[in-house]
């Protein structure tokens, strides 16, 4: 039996144009009705042919109402309330008046005169077409404000001109303008915006400075104390070695934790004598910029959330979006135009290439699939070794470099070989980090992922990576502690940090200015296509973002062991900028992968968050478990750092410790969570809610598109009619004058 109950239900993938059959019935009239509605004089009549009135009385039957009907009148946008006229008259008069138009509707007032220049100001469209618009709107008769409501928009008027100008003067003062203006010429939005993320860090590393400066740092060179603290013992002959290595005088200095005191400093002011606990503000400054941090972070991330959502409600229009809404109309180089439109071509052939996998995917046998099965885990077995075997050499190059260094300092051997023994750490680090990500992206085409998937998953690996290197070598510390040879070793772990820093900033220099640059100079000027496919280059966004989230992790970890890191981390973002932007312009060409500006600060966000999670761990772990070394520092002869926390939490008031104390029992944290709960299915309830109106709108949409259709084919159906009608008029008319000239003869 071929029956047509078993209808095909529209996929997602289909897109919504597709509205369902429960939703509408398309019910088009026949020519004998259409014929007939051509001589109704009621054009009410032709309303309900249309598909969508046809479609909202098939969904729902709504009784008859009664047929007396209040005729609203449309008013106009210029209020009404603005308006000084005062009718006074009798009842009949009022009647008489009521009939004629109220031209005090169409009357504006000063207010929306202002209001309706500021929005011509804003519109996309020619400045004589503005000024046009501007001296007819001004040309028009207004009511003038009194009172009140005078004083109120005069003060509107003045605050909104006081904030544009305030506006304007901060776009003049702001920090490389030409500098982004020029590189989001030459490629594009998506990689302007990794500048701005690097702008972004380089102020909250500023914000960090400037706490640490006014806290930590101030009160201990304002106080001047003599403190009797024991150091590690890494003398040395050459100060460069020192300031390089962070040993010998930069261990007594300001930078490293083991020079700060743990006493209690008071001072007087207007004869009164007030305290300031320097452990307890130490401490309470870390937690602080790890708690303005992740506010940042999650502030910036959900900004970029409307984007990313509004950007992904047209993913089944894709192709549509990538001719008609794909273009970056901030690129004015010719050359970058022309890698624009390679660059657009690459992302449809990449979106048929990905239609291609899914079919192929759907197609694929049982063999064929377990064969994938078992190259997938291979591969990722040999992620899984290779960032094990990064550990371990990161574990075994910290142990060598420290036997080693205790070797040399016992034999006294040359400054030379204690410097090269100390960076050894750094170098594997580093060198893990610059050729590993090579290994991974050529595993990954073994995977036969999607382009899409296959960018994401190597960044996921790539940021392990990196965070397996850090935990690795954070974990040695600790173990390296327990030696009896370290008496602080707070500053044994900032001086390994201050060094992974510089040579992590050494490494970009190297390969910016002494690798990649002759790199893209050979492929500019030889013609050989071997050389140029070996010299040129493309702006790796995600592995340039790696590199700057490494840095502000390590700047996170290290800031409480070396305060001053965080001037440090500021200075080397500043200069980081330019190497960027050197690489960019000078030694990168554009990529032929299209980096939308809201799918970058998602992903920049999404691995700074994890980054930033990665860095919290190991200190809260040091914070609660990990003893602070007994000779140094602000928490010596303590159990752990956060105990200076509890201490001061028992010496407050009685009502301020049961305060605290009811907001940590069940009895506080149950209608916490009852009330967040119920706040939870309320917001999920309205977003239901507003998704099944999304659906309900846009289907409505669909059926307008039907109504424009159908009423375009009726009016080409009746023009075509009527072009008959007066062709079969002038036949007539000429039959006519035939006849009578005939007669006449």
């Amino acid at each position: 039996m071929s029956g047509g109950g078993n209808k095909k239900k529209p996929t997602k993938a289909q897109g919504w144009e597709e509205a369902g059959s429960e939703f509408y019935q398309e019910s088009y009239p026949t020519d004998g009705e259409f014929d007939a509605l051509q001589r109704d004089v009621n054009p009410k009549h032709l309303a309900t042919l249309l598909p969508s009135k046809q479609t909202r009385a098939a969904a729902t039957i709504r009784p008859r109402t009664n047929d007396n009907r209040t005729i609203r009148r449309q008013t106009s946008s210029r209020s009404r309330r603005d308006s000084t006229v005062h009718r006074r008259a009798s009842t009949a008069a009022d009647v008489q008046v009521s009939m004629l138009p109220d031209l005090s509707e169409n009357l504006s007032n000063e207010q929306t005169t202002w209001e309706e220049i500021m929005q011509i100001k804003a519109m996309p469209v020619p400045m004589s077409q503005k000024k046009e618009m501007k001296a007819k709107i001004l040309n028009e008769p207004n009511l003038r404000l009194q009172g009140y409501e005078q004083l109120n928009w005069k003060r509107r008027k003045i605050w909104r001109h006081f904030a544009s100008r305030l506006k304007e003067f901060n776009t003049k003062l702001e920090l490389w303008k030409n500098s982004l203006k020029r590189i989001e010429g030459h490629f594009g939005t998506g990689v302007v915006a990794y500048f701005i993320f690097l702008k972004y860090l380089l102020f909250l590393n500023l914000f960090i400075f400037l706490i640490i400066f006014l806290f930590i740092i101030l009160p201990t060179l304002l106080v001047n104390l003599n403190d009797d603290s024991e150091q590690n013992v890494t003398e040395t002959d050459n100060v460069v070695l020192d300031l390089i290595q962070g040993t010998g005088f930069m261990e007594r200095s300001i930078l490293f934790y083991g020079f700060y005191s743990n006493q209690t400093f008071n001072y007087t002011i207007n004869e009164t004598v007030m305290y300031y606990n320097f452990p307890l503000a130490y401490v309470c400054i870390a937690v602080l910029y790890f708690g303005v941090s992740l506010m940042s972070i999650v502030k910036s991330a959900a900004n970029g959330f409307k984007d990313r959502v509004i950007e992904g409600e047209g993913q089944f229009y894709q192709y549509c979006n990538l001719i008609f809404g794909g273009w970056d109309f901030c690129i004015h180089n010719e050359r970058s135009a022309g890698i624009k439109h390679k660059a657009i071509f690459n992302e449809i052939r990449a979106c048929l290439e990905i239609e291609r996998l899914v079919e192929m995917k759907q197609n694929r046998t049982k063999n064929e699939k377990t064969r994938l099965i078992i190259i997938r885990i291979i591969v990722n077995i040999i992620v899984l070794g290779t960032l094990a075997g990064c550990g371990c050499a990161i574990y075994y190059a910290l142990m060598f470099s420290k036997e080693k260094q205790k070797t040399a300092l016992e034999n006294n051997e040359a400054d030379f070989l204690l410097f090269i023994y100390g960076f050894i750490p750094s170098i594997t680090i580093v060198c893990s980090n610059v050729l590993v990500p090579f290994l991974l992206k050529y595993l990954v085409t073994f995977e036969k992922y999607n382009p899409t998937f296959v960018i994401r998953i190597t960044l996921m690996r790539t940021v392990l990576l990196r965070l397996a290197s850090i935990f690795t070598l954070y974990a040695s510390l600790v173990e390296i502690t327990e030696d009896d040879n370290i008496t602080c070793w707070e500053t044994f772990v900032g001086q390994q940090i201050y060094k992974l820093v510089l040579t992590d900033f050494a490494t970009h220099i190297l390969l910016t200015f002494f690798i990649n640059f002759p790199r893209a100079l050979v492929a500019r000027h030889v013609k050989n296509s071997f050389v140029r496919m070996v010299g040129e280059q493309s702006f790796d966004l995600p592995k340039h973002v790696l590199d700057v989230v490494y840095l502000q992790t390590l700047c996170w970890l290290g800031c409480f062991y070396a305060p001053l890191l965080s001037v440090m981390s500021f200075v080397i973002f500043f200069l980081l900028f330019y190497i960027k932007k050197f690489a960019c312009l000078v030694n990168s060409q554009p990529s032929s992968t299209i980096y939308r500006a809201s799918r970058s600060n998602s992903m920049f966000m999404i691995v700074l968050l994890i980054s930033f999670v990665a860095a919290v761990i190991p200190m809260a772990y040091s914070f609660s478990e990990v003893r602070p070394s007994p000779s140094c520092g602000p928490f010596r002869h303590l159990h752990s750092v956060w105990y200076e926390v509890e201490s001061t939490f028992y010496s407050t008031p009685n009502w301020v410790q049961d305060i605290i104390s009811f907001l940590t029992t069940a009895g506080f944290a149950v209608p916490v969570f009852l009330i967040l709960f119920l706040l939870l299915y309320y917001f999920k309830a309205v977003n239901s809610a507003n998704r099944q109106m999304v659906i309900v709108l846009k289907n409505q949409l669909v059926l307008e598109g039907h109504d424009k259709q159908f009423l375009l084919e009726r009016l080409s159906k009746f023009m075509k009619q009527q072009q008959e009608h007066q062709k079969r008029l002038r036949q007539i008319d000429v039959l006519q004058d035939g006849d009578t000239n005939i007669s006449s003869n």
